[in-house]
């Protein structure tokens, strides 16, 4: 079985940080610590280099990972029995965060013009709930890969201003962006007003690939729902471990070249889908700004469950049906090109014993 389903990628991390973890286990203790400052520092000047954003220090709160993040947002945001909104299709976890805390959930459509993922705000400004009290949010957007512009984005704020909506947006994608010709807008970049509704969520770890080190933030400008985000994890969200700081630091300090290189590989492997949907009958594929997740209609093959069926192949890939998008599949290509070909193979071989 080929695994293309669980998003990390194959590739080994930087150099850097494989180095600076082999260091930190050889010194040989592993108590508790704290973010060092050279960290937090980096982070700041990462996010006005990249971003022209500027964040304080105090705004940073240090998470173990960002499925954590935004079930603490729901906690923080509103009240047993409150609501939650989020688009779909959506990374799985989404859906359930809101009953974790026993809340509903309020499901809107994205909506797929000019083989791109974008947002409905019409729908979305009708489908807001008088007791509906946070957004969850995902840009880039996992599945689907779109990264909204500037103009989406105000667009949505201005929606999520007018309902007094706190918003959670998850941006742990923001680095893994395969248009050469776009870039990035954190949400909370655009003004200090919406900064002061919005929680937003990053990680080094999808980008240099260390999600199991388990080294997340969250960015809060606005200090009374700072406050209230981080009593909502007291007693509940245990503290970064030092190995993930220290993978962190390795990456941020180290690893831009080491990301270019992947990038460029990464867009080949995308270019090789993107030519075998193209030539296949039964499948189709939008246009991906973001992610190493290729997002797969595959309706047109007529199957219930293709990624199911492709497993009798030996592929195996995320069932659409999870992110609210049946008939579709997500694909993992942050692999090797000879797997990734090897795998478009058997998909080939089961598409043809359908006809």
């Amino acid at each position: 079985m080929l695994p293309m389903w669980v998003a990390d990628m194959d590739f080994r991390s930087p150099p850097e940080v494989i180095e600076a973890l082999h260091k930190r286990v050889d010194h040989g203790v592993f108590g508790y610590t704290f973010p060092s400052e050279e960290l937090e520092d980096i982070i700041i000047r990462r996010l006005k280099k990249l971003y022209s954003w500027n964040i304080k220090k105090e705004w940073l709160v240090w998470l173990p990972g960002l499925v954590t993040g935004f079930n603490i947002a729901c906690r923080a945001a509103g009240n047993i029995n409150d609501d939650v909104a989020t688009f779909v299709p959506i990374y799985y976890p989404f859906l359930k965060a809101p009953a974790n805390n026993i809340q509903t959930l309020t499901e809107i459509p994205l909506v797929e013009k000019n083989k791109r993922w974008t947002i409905d705000f019409e729908g979305f400004d009708k489908a807001v709930k008088e007791n509906t009290k946070l957004f969850l949010f995902c840009n880039p957007h996992n599945p689907g890969g779109t990264m909204f512009t500037e103009e989406e984005l105000l667009k949505f704020a201005e929606i999520c201003k007018r309902h007094d909506l706190v918003i959670c947006s998850d941006e742990i994608h923001c680095d893994l962006i395969l248009s050469k010709n776009k870039k990035h807008i954190p949400l909370a970049s655009l003004s200090p007003e919406i900064s002061e509704r919005t929680i937003t969520l990053m990680a080094p770890s999808k980008t240099f690939n260390i999600a199991g080190l388990g080294c997340s933030f969250a960015i809060i400008s606005d200090e009374k729902l700072r406050i209230k985000y981080k009593k909502a994890k007291e007693g509940l969200v245990p503290h970064v471990n030092l190995l993930g700081y220290t993978a962190a630091l390795a990456a941020y300090k180290h690893g831009d070249e080491w990301l270019e290189k992947l990038l460029e590989y990464l867009r080949g492997n995308y270019r090789v889908i993107k030519e075998f949907v193209a030539r296949t009958p039964g499948l189709n594929i939008s246009e991906q700004d973001a992610t190493y997740l290729a997002w797969i209609d595959a309706c047109g093959l007529g199957l219930e469950k293709p990624a199911e069926y492709f497993e009798k192949y030996n592929v195996g890939m995320s069932e659409g049906a999870v992110f609210r998008g049946p008939g579709y599949i997500r694909m993992n290509f942050g692999c090797s090109r000879s797997i990734l070909n090897e795998a478009l193979k058997r998909i080939k071989a089961g598409i043809d014993d359908l006809t």
